[in-house]
């Protein structure tokens, strides 16, 4: 086992992090940029070091400095966390380069996954369902042949990157040429590569992920499935597990599919699956997420699986003690994420001092968050400042477990969205739990 691990993450995540190697026994060296030197996270690590400036790409996302803390400190891995590096193949292989271990996949892997053209046709290979479309398309001639074959309408995808960009939806070909041109343009922009495919747009469609762990033993455990259907502009809301529509046979063959995608992408660490489904119950490969997910606590709740300290664990070499014969699934919880914005003015982001906070309490909740009475929310990062996750016997008692929470939780100085994610778990399509990705747009 470890004995120092550094945190190369801000917020919750690091907070959450830390608060698992603490109970592990494991030292913790905290990296932090300007603008977070009151943030809790530097304080609960039992070393702090400022690596930048308030920019992400300052200190966050600065390898150089971030590998010099962990080297100077004596650290023997870095837990990235997920956004910043923790998808990032070169930062991965730094690590190695330095003798410090990445608390995640290899690099060859993270490669393998990132590049989605490649995803999709390892998945292919290993009959993991995937979504009919094409490879990458060299120009728009070439894309105006296969869009003939794959048929109306249809997705432009970026091989790299993520978060909604170099994505395009076209429904004729009349759209085809202008939507190419706009990928790719803006895929090379945000990603260095403007390389696309294309793949049949289904709709309506849930959004499920299923959660892996897997070792340096070749074991691979499914942790089940979380509906995150709950989406605005491709980012996620609410997410759920299990996944209340999903019959007993279909879970089966998704558990099966994900055991499956693990062994091809010869993955080792905490991962997620992500797939398309539909309402006919056919599902189809959509990414893999190589890094730990903002909504793992709700497996957490339904396994009683602590998964960054197996994160952890795999990453020093130790062996799952768990098969998948082993894996119950017990009640239902569901996980909000809080977000410093105001729905009700288009989702403005909201920056400022905490004025007061009230964390709601109970059996089975669960507040996963960096903030406290008097801290300062700083312009320079996510919104997301919490993740209330609550847990139940039924899915009915779980919805009103969390409306209730929402109601409790108080945070002023703020503008935030707890409210509205309460109007959301009232909305017909949520409590009868047909909600698709899109129903949120309409809702509003």
């Amino acid at each position: 086992m470890f004995l120092k691990i550094l945190i190369a993450n801000r917020g919750e995540i690091a907070v959450r992090i830390i608060r698992a190697c603490r109970e592990m026994g494991v030292s913790t060296v905290a990296v932090f940029s300007e603008a977070d030197r009151e943030s809790l996270h530097v304080n609960l690590a039992d070393e702090s070091y400022c690596i930048g400036g308030p920019l992400s790409k300052d200190s966050y996302l600065n390898m150089s400095a971030i590998l010099s803390a962990a080297v100077a400190t004596k650290s023997e891995a870095i837990h990235p966390g997920y956004g910043f590096l923790a998808e990032n193949a070169a930062f991965a292989k730094l690590c190695a380069e330095n003798g410090l271990a990445f608390i995640g996949p290899d690099a060859e892997t993270i490669s393998l996954m990132g590049d989605k053209d490649m995803a999709r046709r390892t998945m292919g290979d290993a009959d993991v369902p995937i979504i009919p479309g094409c490879d990458l398309v060299k120009d728009v001639s070439h894309a105006k042949n296969e869009a003939e074959k794959i048929g109306f309408p249809l997705l432009i995808k970026a091989r790299s990157g993520g978060g909604g960009r170099g994505i395009r939806l076209i429904h004729s070909m009349a759209e085809l040429d202008q939507a190419y041109q706009t990928a790719t343009s803006e895929a090379a922009a945000a990603f260095g590569d403007g390389a696309v495919y294309m793949e049949k747009y289904l709709h309506p469609v849930k959004h499920i992920e299923m959660q892996l762990l897997a070792d340096h033993f070749g074991n691979v455990v499914c942790l089940g499935e979380r509906d995150c259907s709950t989406q605005r502009k491709n980012q996620k809301l609410i997410e759920e597990s299990p996944a209340e529509i999903m019959s007993a046979d279909t879970r089966q063959r998704m558990i099966d599919a994900t055991v499956n995608a693990g062994i091809a992408a010869k993955y080792r660490g905490a991962g997620t699956i992500e797939y398309l489904y539909d309402q006919a119950g056919n599902f189809y490969f959509m990414e893999m997420n190589t890094r730990l997910q903002v909504e793992h606590p709700v497996t957490e709740m339904v396994t009683l699986i602590d998964l960054v300290k197996w994160q952890i664990r795999v990453a020093s070499g130790m062996k799952l003690d768990f098969t998948q014969k082993d894996i119950e699934f017990k009640g239902h919880a569901i996980e909000c994420r809080i977000n410093a914005e105001n729905p009700y003015q288009n989702f403005q982001p909201s920056w400022g001092k905490i004025e007061m906070l009230h964390i709601p309490n109970g059996p089975w909740i669960r507040f996963d968050t960096a903030i406290y009475q008097g801290y300062t929310i700083p312009p320079f990062y996510d919104p997301m400042i919490g993740k209330l996750i609550v847990h139940a016997k039924t899915r009915d008692e779980a919805i009103r477990k969390m409306k209730a929470a929402l109601c409790e939780l108080i945070i002023e100085g703020v503008m935030h969205n707890a409210s509205f994610q309460a109007d959301i778990l009232s909305a017909e399509e949520f409590v009868n739990s047909t909600y698709t990705t899109d129903y949120l747009e309409a809702y509003l």
